[in-house]
């Protein structure tokens, strides 16, 4: 049987104390008394108190495998907490658990800070997701823990042993258009099919955004299509790349990363009700993967996703919290997501990355473990 309870708490200032009574209060509503493992997240408060805070946590959990990280903000199924100190964790008992020596076939819970996630380490070791640990700012790198110690190198992994999994990402974009070939030189895009790239993506825009003197760059990306354009879109082959810049004498789009000359693009707009809706249908797709409903999840947002850009609630928790009502959950909020998409292992931006769980004993009859992970439709 697997027991696993969750517990979030804050306070005035980052004291050991409060996340030694946070995996405390996990442990009560786990029915447990010892923990085989903890997952702890603590807000970037925590930063110069991250050995005393993780080695609190090891000893009222009875436990040396405790995993996590510092990040702007935290949250367990109960709440969420930014802007102030605060500490959640999931503790777990039973045979469900984080692994020390992760198999080979498991994907892996990836933590680390933005310096020390390069390409080869992303694309080493199979399937990876997780949190990109920062500040506030998230620019400065926070704080890394494996297995009861802190992470010199600033980056960690290990893999939920003992249930299956399904992982996926909610990049929550409105799609603004089809994907048609771009003429294009450096970063700037000229043309996007027979239009000159800026009045195409005016013609795609909302009508109050047209007449802005300035457009919202921050909101606005190219989705650069990979492969066969035939439904590309639906099934997530593309890489979005934030727009920066428009000149208006050359009627050019700039971009942060240069397309290449012929490459089919759309235009894409940041939107909460299209990341609202793409958090529901991800929630279910997943579920829909596992066979079941999950036993557990982990949830890792990123700071332009989570209640700064809903307007002061998380509608990604709640979409989770209302298809599972009860179900753990812990997470955090941090500068970026570490995802696998559909051209293997990435850093993102502005997303959501979702991880269900279910108890091994629901496998199929064969024994053998289920992980599934991918980057599923977009909307």
């Amino acid at each position: 049987m697997n027991t696993i309870g969750t517990a979030l708490a804050s306070a005035d200032k980052a004291d050991p104390e409060l996340v030694a009574d946070v995996v405390r209060a996990a442990l009560e509503r786990a029915g447990i008394g010892i923990a085989r493992s903890v997952l702890l997240f603590l807000s970037t408060d925590f930063v110069h108190q991250a050995h005393a805070a993780v080695l609190a946590a090891s000893r009222a959990a009875h436990c040396l495998q405790v995993t996590g990280c510092t990040a702007p903000g935290v949250f367990t199924e109960e709440d969420w907490v930014l802007d102030r100190p605060a500490a959640c964790a999931m503790v777990f008992g039973g045979d469900c658990g984080l692994a020390a020596h992760p198999e080979a076939n498991l994907p892996l819970l990836s933590l680390a800070v933005p310096n020390a996630a390069p390409r080869s380490w992303l694309g080493g070791g199979g399937q990876r997701y997780g949190l990109l640990s920062t500040d506030n700012s998230a620019h400065t790198a926070g704080r890394i823990w494996c297995h009861g110690k802190l992470a010199a190198d600033g980056r960690c992994e290990t893999a939920v042993a003992g249930a299956r999994a399904a992982i996926g990402v909610s990049r929550g974009m409105r799609i603004l258009g089809e994907a048609r070939a771009a003429t294009c030189n450096g970063r700037d895009v000229l043309k996007v099919g027979s239009h000159p790239a800026l009045n195409a993506l005016l013609h795609e825009l909302p009508p109050e955004m047209r007449e802005m003197e300035k457009l919202p760059f921050h909101l606005l990306a190219a989705g650069i299509v990979s492969g066969n354009p035939e439904r590309a879109i639906e099934e997530g082959r593309y890489v979005l790349v934030p727009v920066i810049a428009a000149n208006h004498e050359e009627r050019s789009v700039t971009l942060t990363l240069p397309p290449d000359d012929g490459d089919r693009v759309f235009w894409a707009m940041r939107q909460d009700l299209a990341a609202e809706d793409d958090m529901r249908r991800l929630v279910g797709e997943l579920a829909d993967r596992l066979g079941a409903a999950p036993d557990f999840g982990l949830l890792f947002s990123c700071l332009g996703r989570g209640p700064y850009f809903f307007g002061g609630e998380d509608r990604d928790l709640e979409a989770v919290k209302a298809r599972f009502p009860g179900m753990p959950l812990i997470g955090a909020y941090g500068g970026g997501q570490i995802a696998p998409m559909f051209n293997g292992n990435q850093q993102i931006h502005n997303a959501a990355v979702l991880a269900l769980f279910g108890a091994e004993a629901a496998a199929p009859s064969s024994g053998s473990r289920t992980t599934e992970a991918k980057a599923g439709p977009r909307v």
